[in-house]
């Protein structure tokens, strides 16, 4: 039996929605360890790859509890199809790289999480093609970018860890206009505080590992689109190339979709009170948070985000020395370069994250030696505040 989303709220089709239960009547949805599947006659196993007759041929490319997963997060994101991944940057780097040939053009947001930024910037080019990174805030940039073999675009919005924000409609209406297909990362924030299907985007881009499991259990990453282009792209490349997601996996995940708009809202809700604690203390150079009127696209987060972020980025006054003193001082906030966890978590990008970037370009995403990011968690908002507080007074 297969439920229908039919008009549900996100809260509803996160517990209901694509679940597919077996002749028992299970109510969590059944977890299918199985790597293959039996066929009834030869005829049958034919009829099935040659896609004449639906069902499962193995598990490298499609899976029950797989398909599940897949189904509730069309439902959410309300996108056509969707493939599971084994990690965020398998999701990353098989949307970009299904999408793209020797001799295309690629260009991207300058502003990337590190592994992200390698397979643009590193990877791509082993293979004949090409990239051009821009500081994506202006869409001038975009068009300035553009050149005639320009296939793909790329963002990350808010971006990772400087939390920059990129008008997704203005670069989805540039694609539009080349030809072009652009792919937004939303790990920040999250397909409850943004839509970019609904912006104009074409392909969204998950590391599930991060809200959508919540609690720091398994790895995971989902690629959303419209059920053409996964046919005519994804497909093959995800068939034959095997970064498939985990049944166990999946099944985490599945578990995590039906309290991620509780925990994203919680977050949420205690990351802008910590954020606006941290703007008035005297050792912090600069916050950067989506939800406050001094962000620099306040405007365009007004605009595309249904909410701020479970992300505060900070600069500490006295550089790396200072920042190291305050992680070192947390004592409910723990030092892990995750995100999106129900733990409170903070990194140190310059030693971590984007440690692999020259000097220069992190300057120019405005990582500096004293900047951390803060992942704010679902411990109470007071004592995630207190414990800030007294580890302020071990910067000087």
């Amino acid at each position: 039996m297969t439920s229908k989303t039919r008009n549900w709220k996100p809260q509803t089709a996160l517990v209901h929605g694509g679940t597919l239960r077996s002749q028992f009547g299970e109510t969590s949805e059944a977890m299918y360890l199985t790597q293959g599947y039996v066929y009834e006659t030869a005829q049958a196993a034919e009829a099935r790859f040659k896609g004449e007759e639906p069902g499962f041929i193995y598990s490298r490319y499609a899976n029950p509890t797989v398909d599940m997963f897949e189904k509730r997060m069309c439902a959410l994101e309300g996108a056509e199809d969707a493939r599971a991944t084994a990690s965020g940057m398998a999701a990353v780097s098989a949307a970009l790289l299904c999408s793209v040939k020797a001799g295309d053009h690629i260009v991207a947001a300058r502003a990337l999480f590190g592994s992200c930024r390698w397979v643009v910037e590193t990877l791509a080019p082993r293979y004949g093609i090409e990239a051009t990174l821009v500081d994506g805030t202006d869409i001038a940039n975009w068009e300035k970018a553009v050149r005639p073999n320009t296939k793909l675009f790329f963002l990350e919005s808010p971006t990772n860890p400087t939390l920059e924000v990129v008008d997704i409609a203005a670069v989805a209406s540039l694609a539009n206009s080349i030809g072009a297909r652009l792919v937004v990362d939303n790990v920040f924030a999250t397909p409850l505080q943004q839509k970019p299907l609904q912006l104009g985007a074409h392909i969204v881009v998950y590391s599930a590992t991060k809200h959508i499991d919540g609690q720091g259990r398994c790895l995971g990453g989902v690629i959303l689109s419209d059920k053409k282009w996964i046919d005519e792209n994804l497909h093959d490349y995800f068939r034959h190339t095997g970064p498939s997601l985990s049944p166990f996996n999946a099944w985490t995940l599945l578990k995590g979709l039906e309290t991620l708009p509780v925990r994203v809202r919680q977050q949420t809700e205690s990351a802008a009170k910590i954020a606006d604690f941290l703007a008035e203390q005297p050792q912090i150079a600069r916050v950067i948070y989506p939800g406050r009127a001094d962000h620099p696209q306040a405007a365009i987060v007004k605009k595309q985000m249904s909410g701020g972020s479970t992300l505060i980025c900070l600069d500490v006054k006295g550089g790396k020395q200072a920042a190291f003193a305050l992680q070192n001082a947390l004592d409910i906030v723990l030092i892990s370069n995750n995100l999106g966890d129900a733990k409170s978590l903070i990194t140190h990008p310059a030693t971590t994250t984007h440690k692999n970037l020259s000097d220069e370009a992190r300057a120019e995403l405005g990582i500096g030696p004293g900047t951390l990011r803060l992942s704010v968690g679902l411990e109470d908002t007071d004592d995630l505040l207190e414990d800030i507080a007294q580890a302020l007074k071990a910067v000087k």
